[in-house]
């Protein structure tokens, strides 16, 4: 007989399920994050291969905003696919949403580049990063729900975790994929064909992450305020009528602002940030990020599973004043050479697992059940288009301006303190309260 424990809530949780599913919740996000990754990590090639404006900043920030237009379409597939998770159900959508995600991913790595056919190259990809902002604006909430709302009791803060962890991992992928290609292939050969091999993993990946996520059940909760048939008892536009669902959400965006502008800053611009503005080289470049990668996901569980004793609250706390006191320092001490560099981006790597850890949790513990997917997509969705997606396309922009490498700090300064203002206003309204009994 299979062992099953009391949840947090009414609905009994099954263990072997609850393993089930955050496996497959969380492969979603590796997906994802190794993509995002791997187009950051070649920003410098890609540029050339699709931009070819015979200015290097310009090319390179026309790659960039790509990349942020991924992030401002984020909030209208966290809508739709919200929508329909908090009406059909978790399972459905994700399965949906990986398909989309992974397959765009894919046909990047086949696209013709703008010498063979002109202005289509990148109109081109701007359509496959419109659907892959799209994808991604629903992964992540539905992602956190199904972990949520299966973990057994005490253990929200450890499981909703494992979204960042692999976020994290999936980032270390994408980047040691895009390091072995630079460090082994020759530089005729990165640009002709060897840039492809990385967005065509995503196809074999895609499969697995599929078949995992079909072998899913829907969650108990889901079943629990929904009844035995999802699609026609919850209305379509519940989630849209909720009483204070958007003023929720609003007030929940800052809590995800220091995670969006560190993990991005540090973790994806930061190769292009040591080798173009500091000058190292691009092997030493990417070495460091991984190792930051590395140093943060490694923290993130133990971070999540620290919010189950001691609060969510109180978590991220320590790390969004240590981001405040520290980010200029750390700046700092990447003009030091690569020994600097690594401690600053070990330390850095320490402060985005300390906020990233119990922030799944304590999002989908901001929502009650029916709009749960709806509000953590749409929370997270707002705060990383706002300051993550931007922060590579705003800090190149800022440091190519000003001539002052150490202007990036004062935007990772600007975005902490955002964060510690929403968390010290931070109380437990109705809605978290609804959703720590769901």
């Amino acid at each position: 007989m299979t062992k099953t424990v009391s949840g947090e809530s009414s609905p009994v949780i099954d263990v072997r399920a609850s393993r089930r599913a955050l496996v497959a919740g969380s492969i979603g996000n590796l997906v994802e994050w190794y993509e995002y990754a791997l187009y950051g990590y070649m920003a410098p090639v890609i540029a050339g291969l699709f931009f070819p404006t015979g200015d290097g900043v310009a090319g390179l920030l026309a790659t960039f905003s790509l990349f942020a237009l991924a992030f401002f379409l984020r909030p209208v597939g966290a809508a739709v696919f919200g929508r329909f998770a908090d009406r059909a159900g978790r399972r459905p959508v994700l399965v949906l949403i990986i398909t989309l995600m992974s397959g765009a991913t894919a046909l990047i790595g086949v696209l013709p580049t703008y010498a063979t056919i002109g202005v289509w190259a990148p109109l081109l990809l701007t359509v496959l990063r419109v659907v892959q902002g799209l994808a991604a604006g629903g992964e992540f909430g539905g992602a956190v729900s199904l972990m949520a709302e299966y973990a057994p009791p005490g253990r929200r803060g450890l499981y909703g975790s494992w979204s960042f962890f692999t976020t994290v991992i999936g980032f270390v992928f994408g980047a040691g994929m895009a390091t072995v290609l630079i460090a082994v292939l020759p530089d005729d050969a990165l640009a002709s064909w060897g840039w492809r091999i990385g967005f065509l993993v995503a196809a074999p990946m895609g499969l697995i992450a599929l078949y995992l996520r079909m072998r899913v059940d829907e969650t108990p909760s889901f079943r629990a305020a929904t009844g035995a048939s999802p699609v026609t008892s919850t209305p379509a536009s519940v989630s849209a009528r909720e009483p204070g669902l958007l003023r929720q959400v609003l007030t929940t965006v800052g809590i995800v602002v220091v995670y969006s502008c560190t993990g991005y800053t540090f973790m994806v611009l930061m190769p292009t940030y040591l080798s173009k503005t500091l000058g190292m080289s691009l092997k030493q470049s990417y070495v460091l990020t991984l190792i930051n990668g590395t140093v943060a996901g490694l923290v993130v569980p133990f971070a999540g599973a620290w919010s189950d004793r001691v609060g969510r609250r109180a978590v991220m706390l320590v790390g969004t004043v240590g981001t405040l006191v520290l980010s200029y320092p750390l700046f700092l001490m990447l003009r030091g050479g690569f020994g600097a560099a690594l401690v600053a981006l070990v330390v850095a790597g320490v402060l985005i697992g300390l906020v990233g850890g119990p922030l799944p949790a304590l999002l989908s513990e901001r929502f009650p059940t029916r709009t749960r997917v709806t509000g953590v997509s749409l929370a997270y969705a707002v705060s990383v288009a706002l300051f993550g997606g931007t922060a590579p396309f705003i800090i190149t922009a800022v440091v190519s301006a000003t001539g002052n490498s150490l202007a990036a700090a004062w935007y990772t300064i600007a975005c902490s303190l955002i964060t510690l203002t929403t968390l010290l206003a931070l109380r437990g309204t109705a809605a978290h309260r609804q959703a720590l009994r769901d």
